[in-house]
């Protein structure tokens, strides 16, 4: 007797209504993706289940891998058995002693094959007297147990679980369209990204590179970061921008105070090109309201007039301490902090305008046909794909 099953829970996926169908078809292609290295793991779907078929493997290694999966609710690894009294008894009596630090238990039993022979109460004391005249030191408690081990027969077999986990939650990603990311390299944008994907969003990512003012370091750690990220979806493709002669210009051209709020208007107009060529309908930013200078409400509506596409701020209205929190469950916390300038840190102003006006933005701009220099910048993008099997470090072989 052994756990040769996880039970996957959709939670959000359950109110989809009519297009269900889709999101958790997604899910199971998601899932598989995941899962693809352990040679022998299957994913099936059963009316209202998933599950994923060990075939032998560890549990917890597969259970690890599922727990960065979005559009998973929860998971408990389960036992298969066939729909008979005594196989279902030795089942939940082994689920029930494999559990960590059990003190009480209940038994919850679910019968959706309503051919089998006993009642769901009926089985539930049979198995509950069961549980108890074989172990010693377990006691029932059924509104508060430290285990609840549920027993679900089906017409194909009776599944058994017990503990059940957590997990990410959201949306399978690939299920909300794509976003283009801009990746600075600190805390906030990575988690923007993140959180985008837990909405289903697919990312790709764009950077603003600068050198020499910005380091093949601080490229570096943007490609780490993308590879984090991959850990909770797809591979990522970063866009590498070449900006140092665009930004230069901009801050020879633009009074010291307005210079931060025409250099993101260019990324914007940058990023909304590579979204066309790319079929992408959204950008994606780490923007805080009020954080710094060009995330006040009038930095944002000056910036934003030069694009009409969608920029979601998943950020928004997070204060740094719960940003920093999530940096660090998800492990880009130590990445983002390494002291490696970008872009948006060099040629800061001393006064940076907190609000921005437009008409003295465009004023400023007319003096200079920057279009040449964007088109230059767009025609020498590097795309470095990144994903979990392809690992950042080898994107930069031979680098240093």
């Amino acid at each position: 007797m052994e756990f040769d099953h996880i039970l996957i829970r959709y939670g959000e996926l359950a109110l989809k209504g009519k297009n269900r169908k889709s999101f958790v078809e997604k899910l199971q292609q998601n899932i598989r993706h995941k899962l693809q290295e352990f040679e022998n793991v299957k994913v099936k779907r059963t009316q209202g289940r998933m599950f994923v078929l060990l075939n032998g493997h560890d549990p917890h290694e597969v259970l690890e891998k599922c727990k960065n999966i979005f559009g998973i609710h929860s998971f408990s690894l389960a036992i298969k058995v066939e729909n008979d009294l005594e196989t279902i008894k030795e089942a939940a009596l082994y689920a029930l002693k494999n559990g960590e630090n059990i003190k009480t238990f209940k038994v919850t039993v679910k019968r959706i094959d309503k051919s089998f022979p006993i009642r769901s109460q009926e089985l539930n004391q049979i198995l509950g007297g069961h549980l108890l005249s074989n172990t010693e030191d377990y006691t029932v408690d059924v509104h508060h147990p430290d285990i609840d081990v549920k027993v679900e027969i089906r017409q194909e077999a009776t599944y058994i679980t017990s503990s059940i986990i957590r997990g990410s939650g959201g949306l399978p990603v690939g299920t909300s369209g794509k976003t283009l990311l801009l990746l600075s390299g600190g805390i906030d944008s990575p988690v923007a990204g993140y959180l985008a994907m837990k909405r289903g969003v697919e990312i790709e990512a764009i950077h603003f590179h600068s050198p020499p003012f910005t380091s093949d370091r601080a490229k570096q750690k943007v490609i780490d970061l993308a590879e984090k990220l991959t850990s909770y979806g797809s591979k990522i493709n970063v866009h590498v921008v070449p900006f140092t002669k665009l930004q230069q210009k901009i801050f020879q051209e633009t009074p010291d105070n307005y210079g931060m709020t025409v250099m993101r208007r260019m990324m914007l107009r940058i990023s909304e090109r590579v979204c066309q060529k790319e079929g992408i309908l959204s950008m994606t930013t780490g923007e805080n309201l009020g954080q710094v200078a060009s995330q006040t409400m009038t930095s944002m509506y000056t910036i934003n007039e030069v694009t009409n596409y969608p920029i979601l701020r998943p950020l928004i209205t997070m204060d740094k301490d719960e940003i920093i929190e999530i940096s660090k469950k998800i492990d880009t916390f130590d990445i983002s902090i390494r002291p490696y300038e970008d872009c948006c840190t060099i040629f800061v102003p001393k006064a940076p305008k907190t609000k921005p006006k437009r008409d003295r933005v465009n004023y400023y701009e007319s003096n200079y046909d920057y279009e040449e220099l964007i088109q230059e910048a767009i025609d020498g993008i590097e795309v470095i794909e990144i994903s979990e099997k392809k690992k950042a470090e080898d994107a930069f072989e031979g680098l240093f």
